[in-house]
């Protein structure tokens, strides 16, 4: 019960966004001069044309004016006329009187309006007295259908219709949704049975997946077709059943049809155009597939050129795509559909404008990409510091560089921020595998500076992962006031970022123990007092253990 008022629900929904719409676009089409042009060439700029439409039924169109009253005032007046002649009790006869300024059309002999030799249509060959035929018998139907809406009991029977046709189409739909599920589990069924026998020498054709689906979006638009033309026809048999909106379900079939010739028409017409911006289209996919084809021969070193790196393959081969499309779709351009209307020009002017304000940024970003990608400032598995990050290059993009940190952290960097600060590479300048481990410590000018050489490279060869080719070195980068600054530099093998950090941990904790082996403490001495001996090293201690002096006889 529970699913049979979900279904109903949605059937109700479903009608009544059918109503709105065709509602709307009925009204449009009324609203809509004649195919051909027909009401555009009577159209004055000094007196423009008004229809006199009462109950939803077009009844004539007044071209001129009248004794100095434009046509939009001769139809509401005609209107007025009309309703307070059919609020009186009569039998509302409606008759034609030929007269020298016209032919009247006449309700119980009282004059309703008057239909003038310019009131004729210039693209129909109607005399001025078959106009006025005309435009009495849509008064005599309007006439009728008013009448007929004042009556409670036809209205009742009409209602009473209406909703036998509503309860037949939602049988209809519910009819046709348990056939396609039944269907579906048959044909699927069947599918899956004989879908081995599509094979040529044991290899199959099509796919069983591809198949299943190709038969469940043909069922389902099979369905969609069935559920839109009952929907219509129910749409329009009810407009009918009502004396107000009669001429709307009179003119639905007809809209509906007219619409689909005309889009038709242009499908048709576009073809040709069609088919060259395809071949276009086409000639680009050819293009970029021998794209593919080559970059993939030279990441995998099937091809090689002095000018173009394994390394820079993967963008060049997504910039050359996109400007290959670029190119396909200027060149298509002209021949797509509406491509010459002025909606679609104001639309690519939008568009243009929107991306040139907002993508100012972005496209700075992809330049720096650029940039960076083909300037080989770093690649990917790399050890490099960026501004104040650093780590193993995991990923580079167009627009964002991703490093992975020692301590299991992924940053996302912005290619702009990359090329606007200073790149550290300690993998680039290594021999062979692995990178740069450097540290850096401040010791006061009382400990021999061979002795903190000596303790540190001690430190670096206790240290597992550090190579001992290159070895080791030391460097005193500064003689501070109160204090020098050594710097270790060695290599390591480890290549992932998470290796590099326990590297660097073991090292500081070997540098800790060596020192303090040797007695040596590790502080950065300052002062705010000259001390009472000098802190000098005295010449029998330059050599102090680990440190070891020259030999005499080789110097």
């Amino acid at each position: 019960m529970i699913l049979m008022l979900g279904r109903l629900m949605v059937f109700i929904r479903c009608c009544l966004l059918t109503i709105l719409w065709t509602l709307i676009g009925v009204a449009s089409a009324q609203a809509l001069p004649d195919a051909g042009g027909k009401s555009a060439n009577a159209v004055s700029v000094s007196a423009p044309t008004a229809e006199l439409v009462f109950f939803n039924r077009k009844i004539v169109t007044f071209r001129t004016n009248l004794l100095g009253v434009s046509a939009q005032d001769r139809s509401k007046r005609a209107r007025a006329r009309i309703s307070d002649q059919l609020s009186l009790a009569g039998p509302h006869v409606v008759s034609l009187q030929v007269e020298s300024a016209g032919v009247l059309v006449q309700i119980d002999g009282a004059t309703s309006f008057v239909v003038t030799q310019g009131d004729l249509d210039p693209g129909r060959d109607d005399t001025l007295v078959q106009t006025a035929q005309n435009a009495a018998a849509a008064m005599r139907l309007v006439i009728g259908e008013s009448l007929e809406s004042r009556n409670i009991d036809m209205l009742a029977r009409e209602l009473a219709t209406a909703l036998a046709a509503t309860a037949v189409a939602a049988t209809l739909l519910w009819l046709s949704s348990r056939a396609r599920r039944v269907l579906s589990l048959r044909l699927l069924a069947a599918t899956e049975k004989h879908a081995s026998r599509l094979s040529v020498g044991g290899i199959p054709l099509l796919r069983r997946e591809r198949l299943n689906y190709a038969v469940r979006l043909m069922l389902a638009l099979v369905y969609r077709l069935l559920m839109a033309m009952v929907l219509v026809e129910w749409l329009s048999f009810v407009l009918r059943c009502f004396p107000f909106t009669r001429a709307w379900g009179e003119s639905l079939n007809t809209f509906l049809a007219d619409l689909a010739l005309q889009l038709l028409s242009v499908v048709v017409g576009a073809l040709p155009e069609l088919l060259a911006a395809g071949l276009i289209f086409y000639a680009a996919w050819l293009v970029s597939k021998g794209i593919d084809r080559f970059f993939a021969s030279v990441r995998d070193g099937s091809i090689e050129l002095p000018w173009l790196d394994p390394d820079v393959a993967a963008p060049s081969q997504r910039i050359s795509k996109v400007v290959v499309w670029l190119f396909a779709l200027a060149m298509a351009y002209p021949y797509l559909p509406g491509s010459q209307t002025e909606a679609f020009k104001g639309l690519s002017v939008l568009l243009g404008l929107m991306l040139s304000l907002g993508a100012s940024s972005l496209v700075g970003q992809a330049a720096s990409g650029m940039i960076l990608t083909y300037s080989r400032v770093f690649r990917r598995g790399e050890y490099v510091r960026l501004g104040e990050h650093e780590g193993t290059v995991t990923e580079m993009g167009m627009f964002t560089t991703r490093i992975r940190t020692g301590l299991g952290e992924e940053l996302t960097i912005s290619n702009a921020t990359i090329l606007g600060s200073t790149t550290k590479n300690y993998s680039r300048a290594v021999n062979g595998a692995g990178f740069v481990v450097d540290t850096t410590l401040t010791i006061g000018y009382d400990t021999p500076w061979r002795q903190v050489h000596a303790m540190m490279i001690e430190a670096a060869n206790r240290t597992t992962g550090v190579l001992r080719e290159p070895a080791p070195q030391v460097f005193q980068t500064a003689l501070s006031d109160w204090y020098p600054e050594y710097r270790l530099v060695c290599q390591a093998i480890p290549s992932e970022p998470r290796p590099r950090a326990l590297v660097l941990s073991a090292l500081h904790g070997h540098l800790q123990d060596v020192f303090n082996e040797y007695g040596v403490q590790i502080m950065s001495p300052q002062y705010f007092e000259d001390p009472a001996q000098a802190k000098i090293v005295p010449p029998d201690q330059w050599y102090a253990a680990p440190a070891t002096p020259p030999d005499v006889g080789a110097a």
